[in-house]
């Protein structure tokens, strides 16, 4: 893929990479198409087929797609699945698994990830052994389902490098007709992501969800 759109901005990624925070986070209402019924009809968990929007739509748009490593800028061409989940003793874990361009498959991989990663009382052994290049082939996920929030932040390894985008989404309530509305945030490097990419973000998600709803699932 190539690096050019990156290097017409690489003043304004110099001007953010060099504050003591590059990050910029965004919390808004979502408003998607209702999709749970769709869900309900073809047997498929909501949260786990939003979540297959959600990462699709950041693929689609290469802002979302920059990462950083050992100083250098460099763009992802694929993602490996994660999310946050809670264990028996209400312990955040991470459960992590591979990508399939099948809904249904993604569905099945994600909800399988999520029973492991539930069951364990250490963190993720699997997730801890990622390398830190292995690392950026993520965005980091976490929903609040129990909270309408309206303001979120996400912890980073250092404060200067949040160039892995992270997601969270929150409580839903009805929207108009046919509509849902969420609370939802995204944080990502300043240097790479705008306020109008977080706009066309959530725009792509929606479209995603009406893409995955005008199939059918095997």
């Amino acid at each position: 893929m190539s690096m050019q759109h990156f290097e017409r901005r690489r003043d304004r990624f110099d001007l953010f990479n060099n504050m003591e925070s590059a990050a910029v986070n965004i919390c808004f209402p979502l408003e998607l198409p209702d999709y749970r019924p769709w869900c309900k009809e073809h047997g498929l968990a909501p949260f786990h087929v939003f979540l297959c929007a959600a990462l699709r739509a950041t693929l689609k748009i290469d802002n979302f797609r920059y990462r950083m490593h050992e100083g250098e800028v460099f763009m992802v061409d694929r993602l490996t699945p994660s999310f946050t989940v809670i264990n028996e003793h209400n312990d955040l874990n991470f459960a992590m698994f591979e990508w399939s361009d099948d809904v249904r498959t993604f569905v099945a991989r994600g909800i399988a990830a999520r029973e492991e990663a539930s069951n364990m009382t250490e963190l993720n052994l699997r997730y801890r052994a990622l390398s830190p290049r292995e690392a950026k082939h993520q965005v980091f996920v976490t929903c609040i389902p129990w909270l309408a929030f309206t303001s979120i932040q996400h912890p980073t390894a250092t404060l200067a490098s949040p160039d892995i985008p992270s997601l969270a989404w929150g409580k839903f309530r009805a929207g108009a007709p046919g509509e849902l509305v969420l609370p939802f945030s995204v944080q990502a490097h300043h240097g790479f992501v705008d306020g109008l990419h977080i706009h066309q973000l959530a725009q792509q998600i929606a479209a995603e969800l009406n893409a995955i709803m005008s199939t059918s699932p095997q």
